[in-house]
């Protein structure tokens, strides 16, 4: 699968290998417990986020047909609440065994359907949930919740390019997409909890505890405000097959990190739901995305003024990477 972030250095977006220049580093078994938690829920992150790329190519489709995704899902999971150790609680353990529903799910899906489509089949089913234009109705974008103003997605923006530039993280150029797309913010938490792993391994407890930091301001101010809505708004969108079973997947496995981080974000309900309006001069309106021209992220940090809101705030990457 293609990979959204990629590093400029350390580590591999992908959670595959080390840097050159590192040993394999023998777990402790006091430190092992940690490891597997962070290493499980990286990638399960990383699953969920394949899931809302476009299907370039049959790699996906093929990873789904295989029962590769279901496996490695199932793999993940075991390992995650085999090392909980009760924290985040009831609540954890409850969204976990949720989680593990929606893999059955996913697998009788692929018995039942999935298994005879082809590529364009599940292209033909990412456009009808959402569309080849911004779908408003439920938008992969976090910028377009809870900012009824051009300058509030501004500012957005600006803090989400803070977080991957305070990790050395850059889009890749085979992905088409913006970065405040799920799939890239999945991603992200998916390369933050390897981090983790890594940290307790290599870093000493400073940097590990910087990149905790990281995760639970991320979920907290990013993610943990807009996917529930999204998720619920996906639902109703796709009403059935491979995207609804996502959305279900999603809402849980969001559920689950926000009490396993013992955060508290303050999500947006049906009512702050408003894509920015921008007034021109004229007087006359358009909603913020709906005329997007294009998913570069030269153009579009450029459209929302994140460059200028990251040159403002000099300094402002180090700040979100280490909060």
């Amino acid at each position: 699968m293609a990979t959204v972030v990629k590093e400029k250095k350390n580590i591999s977006a992908n959670g595959s290998s080390l840097a050159d220049d590192q040993k394999p580093v023998k777990i402790s078994p006091k430190d092992a417990p940690a490891v597997d938690r962070a290493l499980c829920r990286s990638k399960l992150y990383l699953l969920v986020s394949w899931g809302y790329l476009y299907p370039e190519d049959d790699e996906f489709l093929d990873y789904l047909q295989s029962g590769e995704f279901v496996a490695d899902g199932r793999t993940a999971l075991e390992g995650l609440r085999k090392e909980l150790r009760n924290v985040g609680g009831q609540e954890s353990e409850d969204r976990l065994q949720a989680v593990a529903a929606h893999f059955d799910t996913i697998e009788e899906w692929i018995s039942s359907e999935g298994e005879n489509w082809n590529i364009q089949e599940l292209r033909d089913e990412h456009r009808r949930v959402f569309s080849n234009v911004i779908a408003l109705d439920c938008p992969p974008y976090e910028t377009l919740f809870g900012n009824d103003h051009v300058f509030g997605q501004s500012y957005v923006m600006g803090d989400i390019a803070g977080f991957y530039s305070a990790f050395g993280l850059q889009l890749s150029p085979d992905i088409h997409e913006r970065l405040d797309h799920l799939s890239v913010e999945l991603e992200f938490m998916h390369y933050l909890a390897y981090k983790e792993s890594y940290a307790i391994l290599h870093d000493g407890a400073e940097k590990l505890k910087t990149v905790i930091e990281a995760e639970k301001k991320f979920v907290k101010e990013h993610i943990g405000r807009w996917v529930p809505l999204f998720s619920g708004m996906l639902k109703r969108k796709a009403d059935y097959g491979f995207y609804k079973i996502l959305a279900d997947f999603t809402a849980d496995w969001m559920a689950f990190d926000i009490a396993y981080l013992e955060v508290t974000p303050q999500p947006y309900s049906e009512t702050d739901y408003r894509p920015a309006i921008y007034m021109n001069p004229e007087g006359q309106t358009f909603e913020c995305g709906a005329q997007d021209k294009g998913n570069e992220l030269s153009m579009l940090m450029n459209e929302v003024g994140a460059d200028a809101f990251l040159d403002k705030e000099s300094g402002g990457s180090e700040q979100s990477g280490n909060a």
